[in-house]
Order: structure tokens, then C-alpha cells, then sequence
């Protein structure tokens, strides 16, 4: 059953006085099934960011839809947009975006304050949640006082405390080292076995081979498409990065 549905996407953007005119996305259709983990890669300016912002409801398209659960994000009202992410969709960025004046669990459940959620049962929702990311030990610590991979867990609890539809993760392991990008990795991949979709827009290879699918976008338009199939993590990283050279190069998939 798809959950997101994506038809003809454009985004054009124009200088304050109409003077030029930049084409971010063309033409980019896709689904994504409920529970799928997609990763979306493509090279700096190629549109992915602008294609998680378009499917966060951050921003309108010029032209084609955005469908979650066959809503069409375009006419939602301005003013039920905030409540309508809060309820749907969980972020989870690069710089954590973590409050330094707020303790870890007050980070945590903000998106529930914001809810007008009761403090018992932001507290229920809290406590399994903190166990399985291995955070139930820093929560009463301010972020300044973590490390950036507690940082990241601390984050991607915020994003999960809502119960999404669909958890959005921007370059999720940009900041992190190598030993913090296993373990945020890890974590994706248990909250995907258990049901949760993913979509993640990444630069690094090893974060994609992550993923049961990963997207890649040129020049504002898919390019290509891997599915994992039966393929271990190894073997999703080099055909990952095979395409990749593709798309460096500027050659079709079919000069491959």
C-alpha cells in the first residue's frame, strides 16, 4: 500500500523581481509503500533537498502533487500546516536542532507540548522510546552536555515520540563520526523492521546502503533507481557507488 505518492514535481524558484528563474525540480514522480526505507542521494544542487522540503509541506510546488495517505500536501490551509506535521511526519536533521536551554527530555517532548499533550502521557510515550535508543540514562542532561551521537538518538526521539507516518531524516549522519554513524544507522534499520517509513536524503554511500531503496536525482529529475533485493550492505554500497560515477560523469544509465 503506497503512503506517499509523488506525480509530476516541479519547483521553480524566482529572483525577488522576477529577473531569472531556476528550475530546482522537473519532473519527478515516485511512490513510496508504507513501510519502505528510501534513501535519496544526488549531487549538490541536484533538488534533494528541495524534494524533502516539498515532501514535508515546507515548501509548495510550482506544479504536480505530493499525495500522504492521498492528502494532497498543496491544499492543506496554511494555518493547519504546523499541526498537520506535528501529527504526520517526524524530522530529523543534520544539526540535530536540539534546544541547549531545554534538558533532553524536554527536547523530547516538545512536539507533544506543542500537542497539548498531558505530562502523563508524554511520559508514557517517553520511556520505552528512551530504552530502545539507549538514551533513558541522559535525559535529565542539556545537549551541550551530550555527545553528537547522543545528540542524534535524543533527536530521532523527538521525531518519533508523535508516532509518524513518515520519519524525514536531511543528511541525519553529516555530523557525526563513524563509530555515531553505525549506531544512528542501526537504529533507522530496527525502527524500519518495525514498520516505521523512512526517507532519508544523504551524500554519504555507506548511509544509503542502509536502505531497501535509494532514489537518485540529477538535475532536478530521477536518474535511477536501486532496489536492495537480496543484496548485503556491501554490495548496495558498489552499486551505489557505481551510479554515482554515472551521475559525476554525466553519462545515462544506459551508457553503463
Amino acid at each position: 500500500m503506497s503512503i506517499l505518492e509523488v506525480r509530476g514535481l516541479r519547483k521553480v524558484y524566482a529572483s525577488r523581481f522576477g529577473g531569472s528563474r531556476v528550475e530546482a525540480l522537473r519532473s519527478v514522480s515516485f511512490t513510496v509503500e508504507e513501510g519502505e526505507y528510501v534513501a535519496v542521494m544526488g549531487e549538490s544542487g541536484s533538488g534533494k533537498t528541495t524534494l524533502l522540503n516539498l515532501l514535508a509541506a515546507l515548501d509548495k510546488p510550482t506544479g504536480g502533487t505530493v499525495l500522504l495517505d492521498g492528502r494532497d500536501l498543496s491544499k492543506i490551509k496554511d494555518s493547519a500546516l504546523a499541526a498537520f506535521r506535528r501529527e504526520n511526519l517526524g524530522f530529523v536533521f543534520q544539526d540535530f536542532n536540539l534546544l541547549d536551554t531545554f534538558t533532553v527530555e524536554d527536547n523530547i517532548y516538545l512536539p507533544l507540548v506543542l500537542a497539548g499533550k498531558s505530562h502523563k502521557e508524554m511520559a508514557s510515550r517517553l520511556a520505552p522510546l528512551a530504552q530502545r535508543l539507549g538514551i533513558d540514562g541522559i535525559l535529565t542532561k542539556y545537549p551541550y552536555e551530550i555527545s553528537g551521537g547522543q545528540k542524534q538518538r535524543a533527536a530521532v526521539a523527538r521525531a518519533m515520540i508523535t508516532n509518524p507516518r513518515l520519519l524525514l531524516a536531511d543528511e541525519p549522519t553529516g555530523a557525526l563520526d563513524s563509530r555515531s554513524t553505525d549506531e544512528l544507522l542501526r537504529i533507522f534499520a530496527k525502527l524500519n523492521s518495525q514498520g516505521q517509513t523512512v526517507i532519508m536524503v544523504t551524500h554519504s554511500v555507506k548511509a544509503a546502503s542502509s536502505a531497501g531503496r535509494v532514489l537518485f536525482i540529477r538535475d532536478g529529475e530521477v536518474f535511477h533507481q536501486i532496489y536492495r533485493g537480496d543484496d548485503t550492505d556491501e554490495q548496495l554500497y558498489e552499486k551505489v557507488s557505481d551510479t554515482l560515477t554515472l551521475l559525476a560523469t554525466g553519462r545515462s544509465k544506459n551508457e553503463a
